[in-house]
């Protein structure tokens, strides 16, 4: 038996619940990991709620790091004693876990297993976003939404990187400076003038090639706005609950633009791309060209009160539970 934090009905976090599971020897392409540090992200929030719908009861938790216990037959690439970290499948709210062995990845030497824990789908997820759905180039200016958050961070710091001038947005004065030292060139609270006017006056009347908008129903038509003609919205996240239905003719009238809704699971449905996604982000942190901020921890135990802080935005950077 392990204790894992678990739900039986969908709500808000008071219906998650500290409790025994069974947990089997890991079978055909398993491996058992003893978790040493877990992720906190947003989805997480979504499948608590019951936006993302999943068979109940259900383990919540999609991201974090441990060390491998045991390997069920057919493992060749992972030993006991291996550090890993891993994105999904979800149920990494637990003592221990069984993973698919094609889905995690081998923690590097100089990466402790928190930082892994911390950034596996927020960073995965910058990548993608800056990599593949829009490769920022040298020169190009991009607009983050929530750039004080666990990917707002990430993102801004690696399009720092990349050469492009990042400008973010942040909820609050409080999040300006973590917003600043995560790269923004620009900062902009939202909720003090209209977005897209300051967005064009930053770019000279331009707009952005791409938007990168994590909030979602509370910023989407004004991100819209900040687009130059062709430009991408990119759409990754629900924070503030889902974009309404769009008329797409919208899109045409306000230059040509293009909308997508990506996923983390799409972009690394093939296990080479999820070693390229983390190779490259292990390569970026241990270069120190991106740092993972830490700033909350919780017991795992008390996973439900991490989850109120999220929710009403008290928390900036990355958050990690520890069983």
């Amino acid at each position: 038996m392990v204790k894992a934090i678990r739900i039986h009905e969908t709500g808000g976090p008071e219906v998650m619940r500290w409790e025994d599971v069974e947990l089997p020897a890991p079978g055909p392409g398993q491996v058992l990991v003893r978790s040493t540090a877990v992720g906190l992200n947003y989805i997480d929030t979504y499948h608590r709620s019951g936006l993302y719908p999943m068979p109940l009861p259900l383990t919540l938790g999609m991201e974090g790091a441990g060390v491998v216990e045991a390997v069920g037959p057919k493992v060749k690439e992972f030993k006991p004693g291996d550090h890993v970290a891993y994105a999904a499948p979800i149920g990494s709210y637990s003592e221990r876990c069984l993973r698919p062995a094609d889905r995690v990845v081998k923690i590097p030497k100089g990466v402790d297993d928190r930082v892994a824990a911390a950034m596996m789908l927020k960073g995965m997820t910058a990548w993608y976003l800056l990599r593949r759905t829009y490769v920022v180039k040298k020169g190009d200016t991009i607009l983050v939404h929530a750039a004080a958050g666990g990917v707002g961070q990430i993102l801004s710091q690696w399009g720092k990187a990349l050469g492009a001038r990042v400008i973010g947005t942040v909820g609050s004065e409080a999040k300006v400076a973590a917003a600043k030292k995560a790269g923004c060139k620009d900062v902009i609270v939202l909720g003090q003038g209209k977005l897209a006017d300051k967005v064009k006056e930053l770019t000279k009347g331009a707009g952005v090639p791409v938007v990168y908008d994590g909030i979602g129903k509370d910023t989407f038509n004004d991100s819209l706005d900040c687009l130059r003609p062709l430009g991408l919205m990119v759409a990754y996240g629900n924070a503030s609950g889902p974009v309404p239905p769009v008329n797409l003719g919208i899109l045409s009238q306000k230059g040509s633009l293009y909308v997508t809704r990506p996923t983390l699971m799409t972009y690394t449905a093939k296990r080479e791309d999820l070693v390229k996604a983390a190779s490259d982000l292990f390569a970026v942190v241990k270069a120190r060209k991106v740092k993972i901020a830490i700033n909350q921890t919780y017991p795992l135990a008390e996973a439900a009160q991490a989850h109120r802080d999220l929710e009403a935005r008290k928390t900036t950077g990355s958050t990690v539970l520890l069983p």
